[in-house]
């Protein structure tokens, strides 16, 4: 998938009560409002890994909901990474 000029990647891992809870698809429904590509998978150590692209200004928006999750979860952290879009997704999907 081609996204618009000025598209870039967000790599974040959640921590906290963030499996079990809903967490992914609750993303994954974020994600797709916003217009997002990329994915979301629980990780071997009870974390949240979420890899998204489109324009800074909707992964701000998802980004805001990462720090506070759905009601049923706990974040206590979230590792952020931003680089340059690579354009592998097609749609915003949840692994694992």
């Amino acid at each position: 998938m081609q996204h618009p000029e000025g598209s870039v990647r967000l790599s974040a891992v959640v921590r906290g009560r963030v499996q079990g809870v809903g967490f992914r698809y609750h993303t994954r429904q974020r994600a797709t409002e916003l217009g997002l590509t990329g994915s979301v998978r629980n990780r071997w150590d009870g974390s949240v890994e979420v890899l998204a692209e489109g324009p800074r200004r909707q992964l701000e928006d998802l980004l805001a909901f990462l720090r506070e999750g759905p009601p049923s979860a706990f974040v206590t952290e979230v590792e952020v990474q931003w680089s340059a879009a690579s354009c592998d997704h097609a749609r915003f999907e949840v692994q694992g």
